[in-house]
């Protein structure tokens, strides 16, 4: 009798979880009721330096002018900021704890889509450096050996010349977490359900979330199901992104994954992007990204791919997985 109740009990919670899907195996439409934007680094962290900016001041520049573009082309949209000051989240005095608020604050906030805005560099100076090359030889007396067997010896020496290598990287690209990187995305899924508002729709029921253990399997299993839902809806939203910058003249190097992760992508349980908006290691581009021109071109290009990715999740429209993640590149 027991063992039967049991089971009746999991098909009624199966039952929950496959409801919020439509037919086909497709999930369920997502409402962007909240936007949820990370101007990266910041306070101790300054992330990048170009030659006349550094990371921090410019994502929280081109953040805040984002949420005012959603707020004005989404009125009904609720913005929430991890940080609207150059500030470590929370005050905090690691980065740890730092990345840890940001996800936190995504988590609480029942966001929809999480924006994390950055900038990128190239590993050589910013602007650029000098590097030796050789234009010639010359004839060179030198002395070879030791002791009694030291004898001078005509050698052919290098001339060397020295110039200017232009930092000449540019361009966007848009990261999505790691998909083999299950459990943490899995972790913060249930994080946020913790209040017991369905993940995809609060008009479903609380009921059946709340009957269960969100660290029992059938709550993992659940996240996972929403793991796969939300991987399929960061790579549509991340690929809709590279295609505005392209479209607007942009170099884009594409959707990517870093095979270390990223912890606010792992952490936030939502569609989830990191979008690199230019470099600051060219000087052309870091000029760019902080113009008011370059700030709002970039601000129009996200918020022209958020209204793409809006109507498609909104319009009960399925989402293509297979083509959205063939772009990713590792």
């Amino acid at each position: 009798m027991v063992r039967t109740l049991f089971g009746l009990f999991i098909s009624v919670f199966i039952f929950f979880i496959f409801s919020s899907f439509h037919s086909g195996n497709h999930p369920a439409a997502i409402k962007l009721r909240t936007i949820v934007i990370d101007p990266g680094h910041g306070g101790l962290y300054p992330g990048t330096r170009g030659l006349i900016s550094a990371e921090k001041d410019v994502t929280l520049d081109i953040s805040l002018k984002l949420g005012e573009a959603i707020k004005a082309r989404f009125p009904n949209t609720k913005v929430v900021f991890t940080r609207t000051t150059d500030a470590c989240v929370n005050n905090a005095d690691n980065l740890h704890d730092d990345l840890h608020g940001r996800a936190q604050i995504a988590n609480q906030a029942k966001g929809d889509l999480f924006i994390s805005i950055h900038c990128n560099s190239t590993r050589q100076p910013a602007g650029g450096y000098y590097e030796k090359r050789v234009i010639g030889h010359k004839k060179k007396l030198v002395y070879v050996g030791k002791g009694s067997k030291k004898r001078k010896k005509w050698i052919n020496a290098p001339i060397y010349e020295s110039y200017w290598v232009k930092n000449t990287r540019v361009g966007t690209e848009t990261y999505i977490w790691k998909a083999g990187k299950q459990e943490n995305k899995n972790d913060a899924i249930n994080e946020r359900e913790e209040s017991g508002e369905d993940v995809a729709d609060s008009s479903s029921s609380a009921a059946a979330e709340e009957a269960f253990d969100l660290t029992s399997p059938e709550a993992r299993m659940r996240a996972t199901l929403y793991e796969k839902k939300y991987f399929d809806n960061s790579a549509l939203f991340a690929t809709m992104v590279e295609e505005s910058f392209a479209a607007a003249g942009r170099q884009s190097y594409g959707v990517k994954q870093r095979d270390v992760g990223i912890q606010v992508l792992q952490a936030t349980g939502m569609p989830s992007v990191l979008i690199e908006v230019g470099f600051l290691s060219n000087k052309e581009e870091e000029e760019y990204l902080n113009s008011n021109k370059g700030q709002d071109e970039v601000v129009e290009n996200i918020v022209d791919a958020l209204e793409r990715y809006k109507n498609q999740v909104e319009g009960n429209v399925p989402v293509p997985p297979a083509s959205a993640q063939d772009s990713i590149r590792q």
